[in-house]
């Protein structure tokens, strides 16, 4: 294929991309015209060209006419202008996201042989073109581990029903591709669109309440339903296609290396709602989830697996199994497949029977119901045999494989629950727990070593330290609840169910001990008789800070040279699982130093544990936003050193994240896809025995550039009086928590100090102003320290970027936070803080620094505008923004008026539903909350 059909095709694509835009936005304008006259629309038109010129060439007085027109709305039309801008972006995220599955069909139309980077495909092939034999291959399948966990983390700020109507409008868009649809298929097409969008004019995006735990769980459990049951077998389908293709020499069944687990129902850090009775229905509806798409599928297999006896000859275990079946199931009348010529039909009746009887308590144990997922997959296997005897094997690839890789993936149980708690509330039951059983009377005044000192030796005692006739307070009864909730977990829904528990704010090996005495009270850990350690939850210390970071090689090194810390790793197959923590060690040093000190501190913690023979797996607390983290997933996969990734991978993924990679197939699959390319890509580089390029030099630069980031960051963030004053005043802080979209309070105590507030709203009230603060303040100082306007400085900084994977990673996302950023916005935001003195010296420090970092950026990719090598996307942020500022506009109005109301003991629901309509819109705009 040369360039020109390649430009040719992209072109053609994108006007494609712009017919959907223009066709959606066509539509809204029907559906504006339809519900508020075209007085409505021709207002939205006047603010839409306006906010276009502004954008062209900014004039004062085009800018103040501008704000006068925003600000001098009528309350009765501005609720309707503020929904019209925001449901338009819904629009245009479902037409690029349509258009990102449209690139892909079209390059695989268009390429013929060629294969398309990032693709299972191009990793596979690079491993044959590599000189990696089949063995090596099969070796490194091994290796491969990548977990993605849902999290409830409240940053989705889009209701179910409205992501419902999204996904139909989506299909619908879809259709227009088609060239076989006749003109009235064409026009029906546009009618159920003009339908959808009146529904999602009158349907209300907010919610009227604050989600449970429960209705968390439901939301995450949509994906798995929706997508990820489906095309996640796709996946390991298309990676065994690929290894055939190049390795036809072996037989090949991928492992289990990509799966996917959860915390919503698990993690009770802060949130109160989180308790042993929720995670148990957690694991309740998970399973039922399971049971449900097992159900179905088999009642679809039935309708495939036609096959008679009259015509081919079955295998004998088939006959046997359903025999057996038959001698221990009495179906209901209409559940008997009565054609006896038929016999998949009649087992996979007896099959549907035992998934149903899983939930039947009395059943358990009895060949009546499926008692593990093993045996369902057993009788799958019977089903596959039998079929390939007849030569049967297209159907049995195609239909019972897929199956059995569900199961493989998801058993009775969808996904592994994380759980998670904080430090403080552990160490408060032990020092009651050792109270009451007078082993010391105040366990927390003891210093680190007496605790570890401690808790090692009740670890090796086999003796408890509690007691069913004891009464503990509420709070240490609960923690107590859930090391039980465990165990009865593991053994009604498999090990798998629940295997690791997190450690939030880990500062010190007795934090991580601690977890290990608590779970060996209810049998999680235990010694026995013949000295053989079992351990089946393994306590996972997360370190946050950039103090935990700089500490945590040490605790980690203390916790291995204890021989009983050293045995119940051991007992996990010799892999230690850590977890690191973007959001807060972010909004603790800054973005520079937090991604340098991760770095720092991955490659000597894995310098530390693989002493002791022992693997690492870290599990990288990424949020969707850029200053937590938030990178395409591919990228986060190749962001780390490489040598880190030999014990597997886990990746957080939470709030919009999920909608945006999970809601539709197409785009679901691609980003898997990508996921694993780069997976392999990463590890073969590892095995290969090449070392990341990174030299000496560059660490102490890196390190010195991390450094002074860090004074300037805290000096504004930590040691300013002011400051956060300011930021409460200048950003919508306190109104997102009005908004409805997560169990979990923002802060973790109720107090006012900057330390107890959480890194999510942090990062979601600094993007609704458009600052975006958090991804990318401090970063020019620090770059400026090294450069100090000298070329041969700069020339080093553009080899960084040019060659470390590190370097050039850091600075990426540095172009992206400055692309979204917009301080001429920011500044009217700044306007709503009192302090006069403290807020012109704030913001003249923070737009100083934006235009540094701008610079520097610019001069170190060699790039005349910020994201040149990104045109994509730096022509979606630039036809985005005419339609997000008046959005921005309306908000700080709305917020100064409210907030003055609310000065005075008044309040007004309407304005305040109008504030919450605008964090809506602007979260759609930017595609970005928190």
């Amino acid at each position: 294929m040369t360039e020109l059909t390649l430009t040719a095709n992209k072109n053609q694509s994108n006007n494609l991309l712009r017919r959907d835009v223009r066709f959606l936005g066509n539509i809204l304008g029907e559906v504006l015209v339809h519900q508020g006259g075209n007085e409505l629309l021709d207002i939205v038109e006047k603010i839409r060209e306006a906010s276009k010129s502004l954008r062209a060439g900014y004039q004062p007085e085009l800018y103040e006419n501008f704000k006068q027109m925003v600000s001098g709305l009528d309350t009765d039309i501005r609720h309707q202008v503020i929904r019209a801008f925001a449901i338009y972006f819904q629009l245009v995220n479902i037409a690029e996201q349509n258009h990102r599955i449209r690139r892909k069909r079209d390059y695989e139309h268009s390429a013929g042989e060629e294969v398309q980077p990032g693709s299972i495909e191009s990793s596979v092939q690079e491993l044959k073109q590599g000189g990696f034999s089949a063995e090596d291959v099969s070796n490194m399948l091994n290796e491969l581990s990548l977990e993605l966990v849902m999290t409830a983390h409240p940053t989705e700020a889009t209701r179910r029903v409205i992501l419902d109507i999204h996904k139909r409008i989506s299909e619908d868009v879809m259709l227009l591709d088609n060239p076989m649809l006749t003109l009235r298929e064409r026009e029906q097409v546009r009618e159920n669109l003009l339908n959808e969008v009146i529904t999602l004019w009158q349907t209300d995006e907010l919610r009227d309440r604050k989600p449970t735990v429960l209705d968390e769980v439901r939301n995450g459990m949509y994906y798995f339903h929706e997508t990820l049951f489906h095309v996640l077998p796709d996946v390991y389908q298309e990676l065994e296609r690929c290894l055939v293709k190049y390795y036809p020499e072996q037989k090949w069944h991928i492992p289990t290396y990509l799966r996917f687990g959860s915390w919503i129902g698990g993690d009770r850090d802060g949130n109160p709602s989180v308790t042993s009775h929720v995670t148990w229905e957690t694991l309740r509806m998970q399973r039922k989830l399971a049971l449900r798409e097992y159900q179905h599928t088999l009642k679809e297999l039935m309708g495939y697996l036609s096959f008679s006896t009259s015509i081919v000859r079955v295998s004998d275990d088939l006959l046997a199994s359903i025999e057996e079946d038959r001698a221990h199931i009495t179906l209901k009348k209409m559940e008997v497949w009565h054609n006896e010529k038929e016999p998949y039909r009649i087992k996979l009746a007896y099959m549907i029977a035992k998934v149903n009887n899983v939930l039947d308590e009395s059943k358990q144990g009895t060949h009546e119901r499926y008692n593990s997922a093993e045996e369902l997959i057993a009788d799958l296997n019977v089903i596959d045999n039998s079929l390939r005897h007849h030569f049967a094997d297209y159907v049995a690839n195609t239909y019972i494989q897929k199956m059995i890789r569900q199961v493989e993936l998801f058993g009775f149980h969808t996904a592994t629950l994380d759980v998670r708690q904080h430090s403080q509330e552990h160490e408060s039951a032990m020092t009651e727990i050792l109270s009451k059983m007078n082993i010391v009377s105040d366990y927390s005044k003891l210093s680190e070593e007496e605790k570890i000192n401690l808790l090692e030796k009740l670890l090796n005692e086999p003796r408890p330290i509690t007691s069913p006739y004891l009464r503990y307070s509420d709070s240490t009864q609960e923690c107590l609840d859930v090391y039980r909730t465990i165990y009865l977990a593991q053994e009604e829904f498999g090990k798998q169910s629940i295997t690791s528990y997190l450690i939030s704010m880990a500062e010190g090996a007795s934090d991580v001990l601690e977890v290990m005495v608590l779970s060996k009270e209810v049998g999680l850990f235990r010694i026995e008789k013949d000295g053989t350690v079992i351990c089946t939850l393994q306590s996972v210390p997360l370190f946050e800070t950039i103090d935990d970071l700089h500490a945590a090689p040490d605790i980690m090194r203390r916790l291995m040279n204890l021989p009983v810390y050293r045995q119940s790793v051991a007992a996990m197959d010799h892999l230690q699982e850590i977890m690191l923590g973007y959001s807060d060690s972010n909004k603790d040093g800054g973005v520079v130093t937090a991604n340098w000190e991760l770095r720092v501190a991955m490659n000597r913690i894995t310098e530390v544990v693989n002493e002791f023979g022992v693997k690492v797996k870290f599990f990288h607390g990424r949020g969707g936003a850029l200053g937590r983290g938030g990178m395409p997933l591919n990228r986060s996969i190749l962001a780390q050193p490489p040598h880190t990734i030999g014990g597997g991978i886990k990746i957080t993924e939470q709030g919009e994240v999920l909608s945006s990679r999970y809601s539709l197939r197409g785009i679901a699959y691609r980003s898997l896809e990508q996921a694993t390319s780069a997976l392999i890509t990463a590890v073969a580089y590892h095995r290969s025995g090449k070392k990341e390029v990174f030299e000496d030099s560059w660490e102490e630069i890196i390190a010195r550039i991390s450094q002074v980031s860090l004074d300037k960051y805290q000096d504004l963030i930590f040691r300013d009086p002011d400051f956060f004053n300011f930021f409460k005043e200048s950003t919508p802080l306190p109104e997102v928590g009005e908004l409805n979209i997560g169990s979990r309070p923002s802060k973790r105590k109720n107090s006012e100090r900057f330390e107890d507030l959480r890194a999510i709203p942090w990062v979601f009230a600094w993007t609704q102003s458009r600052y975006l603060l958090p991804a990318w303040y401090a970063a020019g100082t620090g770059l400026q320290s090294f450069y100090q306007n000298n070329e041969d400085n700069l020339k080093v900084l553009q080899t960084m970027f040019r060659d470390s994977a590190f370097f050039r990673s850091l600075i990426d996302t540095l172009k992206m936070a400055i692309a979204k950023a917009d301080l001429l916005i920011a500044e009217e935001y700044a306007g709503m803080s009192d302090k006069e003195e403290a807020r012109q010296r704030i913001f003249g420090q923070i737009s100083a620094e934006f235009k540094l970092t701008s610079e520097l950026i610019l001069k170190i990719t060699g790039q005349s505008e910020i994201l040149d090598d990104v045109p994509v996307i730096q022509e979606s942020i630039r036809l985005r923004n005419p339609y997000v500022d008046p959005l921005s506009y309306l908000q700080v109005q709305l917020l100064s008026e409210l907030r003055e109301l609310r000065d005075q003991n008044g309040d007004d629901t309407e304005m305040l539903r109008e504030v919450l309509l605008t964090i809506n819109g602007i979260a759609a705009g930017l595609r970005n909350t928190g």
